[in-house]
């Protein structure tokens, strides 16, 4: 029985509900002659979004530039040294992403997770740094029936962690502030802009890395789910 004291669940769409798709860019850069596996590619992942994670860079930049740094250091942490084929493969998902979404593959238990939470009676709302794909990638994965709001910052005009865009979600979903938490995955983009809108936020931390960050951390959105429910966060 769900002992939570919140009602309105803002979460973000990559890197919480869905992953890039490193089968994807792996079948990339096959194509151009460089072997390395999804799993590789994954497992730089979490310590490339680390290193992105600063103030002073998160707010330089925006979502889209951060990208191609994004794909080019989880390369490098695996082992693939920059050259004219790895900049042809990483344009290609660039390209996709711009056309379709690149960040398209489920997170393991993210449904099941969602399900849980939306028969606790909580409602669920994307809070998302996208480039007006994340409804698109979300009704592709199957996920959109599972929540009940999406917010794209291209559509907004106004992204993360700029507290604007929370305090739009709290609007559009008449939630209350009070009985509302965040979760995502950046700690200078999700953490820090939920609290500037007067938001509690949970970091999902899939590799551990945060163990001196001020905040509660989960490991993926189940734990999140489950630890929600049984009040852990109240």
């Amino acid at each position: 029985m769900a002992t939570t004291r919140y009602t309105t669940v803002f979460l973000d769409a990559g890197g919480v509900m869905i992953t890039p798709n490193f089968p994807r860019l792996a079948g990339a850069l096959a194509r151009r002659g460089i072997d390395i596996s999804p799993a590789a590619l994954a497992a730089a992942e979490p310590h490339v979004k680390q290193e992105l994670d600063h103030g002073a860079t998160i707010q330089a930049t925006d979502d889209r530039r951060r990208g191609y740094v994004y794909f080019d250091r989880i390369l490098e942490l695996a082992g693939i040294p920059a050259s004219p084929a790895t900049t042809d493969a990483i344009e290609e998902l660039v390209a996709f992403n711009d056309r379709e979404g690149a960040f398209d593959v489920v997170a393991p238990g993210a449904v099941e997770a969602l399900t849980r939470l939306r028969s606790a009676g909580c409602r669920l709302v994307v809070v998302s740094n996208s480039n007006g794909r994340v409804r698109r990638i979300l009704r592709r994965t199957g996920i959109e029936p599972y929540v009940d709001l999406v917010l794209d910052s291209h559509e907004e005009g106004v992204e993360k962690p700029d507290p604007r865009i929370f305090e739009i979600a709290l609007e559009r979903s008449q939630a209350d502030r009070r009985a509302t938490i965040h979760c995502g995955d950046i700690y200078h983009i999700d953490v820090v802009g939920a609290r500037a809108a007067g938001l509690p936020a949970v970091l999902l931390d899939s590799a551990d890395l945060y163990g001196n960050a001020d905040c509660p951390r989960v490991q993926s959105l189940p734990e999140f789910a489950d630890r929600l429910l049984a009040g852990a966060f109240d």
